[in-house]
């Protein structure tokens, strides 16, 4: 399953990021990484973005990014 399908309120832990260096290098540095819990916080009506949260860090990331985070529930 990838990120962007995790529903708001829910958690789960990443176990593989397939992005691309730059992309992938931008989650390293906001904590998005392989065994990382994170949680769903909310999406935006237009269903484009969504908030997550790692520990006590917040990120919006667009759901086309979200889709090269798969996670495990």
């Amino acid at each position: 399953m990838t990120l962007d399908l995790l529903k708001k309120g829910n958690s789960a832990t990443i176990i593989a990021i397939t992005a691309e260096k730059e992309l992938r290098n931008r989650f390293n540095s906001f904590g998005v990484v392989k065994g990382a819990t994170v949680h769903s916080e909310q999406h935006t009506m237009a269903k484009k973005t969504m908030e997550i949260r790692i520990n006590k860090t917040r990120i919006a990331l667009r759901l086309s990014e979200a889709q090269r985070v798969e996670i495990s529930t």
